[in-house]
């Protein structure tokens, strides 16, 4: 980025394609808003199928749906979408948004202007039907690909098949795709051996789990915390603790830099199993090796604790979370915000309650949900508060009829 402000401040001449990279990076390092102005300012030979095209992948990205296809009817206009790169583009735009259908209807229009599909154009077209439920249609697809051109047909192809099939529960179907998969891929392959062992392990195969592992071991001298980390997510997957545990001891061990993530799954493992000062060693020893508990390490305490009913528990690693998050960095989900106010709604704890939603109004996660239950608990323990209307109007909540609801009960008018 730096660079390329200094070339152009020096009026040193940029490529097309050096404008293309320049909006990627704008979008990413200062916001749509900031490459959008810079497509606009360019001298009109440089707004090309590249540029355009560059814009619209910015779009798409941040989901910016009627921006993408208005620029996208735009380009037809053009004829600066006559390539799958574009396509690929709102095709994906669509799938993120939940609607397959729309992708399918893209592939077909490019069958009709004969633009040409590539691997990543059939993968996403196998996931739309995959998403309508439609197997045969995603195997259509498969016998497409195979019958036009093999080349298409790499290990992604039968990975994301396998993906697929174990979405369906059609075990049988994935392992035969798994096995494409080690015939396509590359010996020395890492992205390619991480979802062999993923996908093994969603099938439940802890056996077919171990020998692609110990094929791993043998091709890489060497294995990065990433890899160890699939491991011991396949193995947790499996519920395989033993074999959880040797491969954790055998990363600590081995490991130049420590990786909370890891000591993640341990942590979990143990809190499974109500092993909690087992849970707590691992944290100690994150902690001794120099790492740092992160947010994740809290909500699986906060969980667990809940679970066993020691609320009192699960508050301290709340506000142990709270304490260390910085600006949008960390909000607990809907789910545990119900849980914890539904745990005190019970025990009609309006203390507890309220000091929850504290912890909450710290993160700017005091809504209108997280009042409903707070109010919810005050209703159960039959309390009053003549101050919450004052309260909910000075923390700008809207107004539900539920809401006004317990208000009425809790501090009539």
């Amino acid at each position: 980025m730096l660079l390329m402000d200094w070339m152009e401040n020096r009026g040193i001449n940029m490529s097309y394609s050096d404008y293309a990279v320049r909006i990627d990076l704008l979008a990413k390092v200062k916001g749509i808003d900031s490459a959008q102005n810079y497509f606009n300012n360019l001298i009109p030979p440089a707004k090309n199928q590249l540029t355009y095209g560059a814009l619209l992948n910015c779009y798409c990205k941040a989901k910016m749906t009627e921006e993408a296809l208005a620029l996208f009817e735009k380009m037809i206009e053009l004829n600066f979408a006559s390539t799958s790169l574009n396509y690929n583009n709102i095709i994906s735009l669509h799938m993120r948004l939940g609607k397959p259908e729309k992708a399918i209807l893209l592939v077909q229009e490019m069958r009709k202007k004969n633009i040409q599909l590539d691997t990543f154009t059939y993968n996403v077209l196998m996931q739309s039907y995959a998403s309508l439920k439609d197997i045969e249609g995603v195997q259509r697809v498969l016998v497409e690909m195979e019958a036009e051109d093999g080349v298409k047909c790499n290990w992604t192809t039968y990975s994301n098949l396998a993906s697929i099939y174990v979405e369906a529960g059609l075990f049988e179907k994935a392992e035969l795709a798994l096995k494409e998969v080690e015939k396509k891929m590359k010996p020395r392959d890492l992205m390619a051996y991480h979802f062999l062992i993923s996908l093994y392990a969603a099938t439940s195969n802890l056996a077919e789990t171990k020998r692609v592992w110990g094929s791993f071991k043998s091709a890489f001298s060497k294995i990065n915390n990433m890899s160890y980390l699939v491991m011991l997510q396949a193995l947790y997957r499996l519920d395989d603790f033993d074999g959880l545990k040797k491969y954790f001891e055998e990363w600590e061990t081995g490991c130049s830099s420590y990786d909370m993530r890891l000591a993640n799954v341990m942590t979990s493992a143990y809190l499974r199993r109500d092993m909690v000062k087992e849970a707590e060693l691992v944290c100690q020893g994150a902690i001794d090796r120099g790492s740092v508990l992160n947010f994740r390490t809290m909500e699986l305490f906060m969980d667990f604790f809940l679970k066993v009913r020691r609320v009192d528990l699960a508050l301290r690693y709340m506000e142990a979370a709270v304490s260390k998050v910085k600006e949008n960095e960390w909000l607990p989900s809907r789910e545990r915000v119900s849980n914890f106010l539904g745990y005190f709604e019970k025990g009609g704890d309006v203390d507890g309650a309220e000091e929850f939603c504290r912890l909450l109004k710290k993160v700017n996660h005091l809504d209108s949900v997280a009042y409903h239950l707070l109010l919810c608990v005050y209703v159960a323990a039959g309390k009053s508060e003549p101050e919450m209307r004052r309260r909910i109007e000075a923390d700008e909540i809207e107004m539900s009829p539920e809401i006004e609801h317990q208000l009425e009960i809790i501090c009539p008018v």
